[in-house]
């Protein structure tokens, strides 16, 4: 009886997650961007950077704009006791391919203006946008788990603001305005950043937790779920804002 009961036990954390996104599906979405962001790097081959940015940026905003456009309406016309069936097969993968695919090509596209000459004097901006993306999100993180106050939130975000206090009195001496288009452009990936891992991933992780939950909130799945698939459109539309961007940086 013991035997069997630990086999029904849903298993947690990661392995738990990767088991019902499916392991092949968690492995190949996390590891296909960033073997190909690492091997674009390690070549130096702005072709294959080029096409690394592009597609995960294609990838990240068609699914976002799909999930908030064509998704987030549909579901938001069923029963929630539907609603949350549909999220407990589609967040699980979403989990894995959506942080992936925004690291990599915000990774990517940082260092492919570098190498091409839109961002000169890069340093210091980066280490401004550094803390404008970290606080929030840890913030963000600690209010959405009820732990803002906690000792261990507030010990990350002491190490996040001593970290970018430090790199800013490296940094900024150096600092010089770019350009008003590099300008846009970091500003948009802040927000992006902010939504994506402050709001979206925790969300996606309550739900998780309450799916592995011996009495999961069906109404809390059904909330949160929809709450992410209307954020997801708002992503879309700032990452086609950004494309508009991406179009202006070329022609500098």
């Amino acid at each position: 009886m013991a035997q069997s009961t630990a086999r029904e036990r849903p298993a947690r954390g990661i392995r738990g997650l990767a088991t019902r996104a499916n392991p092949a599906f968690a492995g190949g979405a996390v590891a296909v961007p960033v073997i190909a962001l690492g091997a674009a790097l390690a070549t130096n081959d702005l072709r294959l950077l080029t096409y690394v940015h592009v597609m995960a940026g294609v990838l990240w905003t068609g699914i976002d704009l799909f999930v908030g456009m064509i998704v987030g309406p549909v579901l938001g016309g069923i029963d929630p006791q539907e609603r949350a069936g549909f999220f407990r097969r589609f967040t699980p993968k979403m989990t894995f391919l959506m942080p992936t695919l925004a690291m990599v090509t915000i990774t990517g596209g940082i260092v492919l203006a570098r190498r091409l000459g839109k961002f000169p004097n890069a340093d210091p901006w980066l280490a401004l946008m550094t803390p404008a993306i970290l606080v929030p999100v840890v913030v963000l993180i600690g209010v959405q788990f009820d732990a803002l106050t906690s000792p261990r939130t507030l010990g990350v975000l002491a190490v996040v603001v001593v970290a970018s206090a430090g790199g800013l009195a490296v940094t900024l001496p150096g600092f010089a305005m770019t350009n008003g288009w590099i300008l846009a452009a970091l500003v948009i990936v802040t927000l992006l950043s902010i939504i994506g891992f402050g709001v979206l991933l925790p969300g996606e992780i309550r739900i998780y937790r309450q799916l592995t939950s011996a009495d999961p909130d069906v109404d809390l799945i059904s909330r949160l779920g929809l709450r992410n698939a209307k954020l997801s459109g708002v992503e879309g539309l700032l990452q086609l804002t950004i494309v508009f961007v991406m179009v202006g940086l070329r022609y500098l």
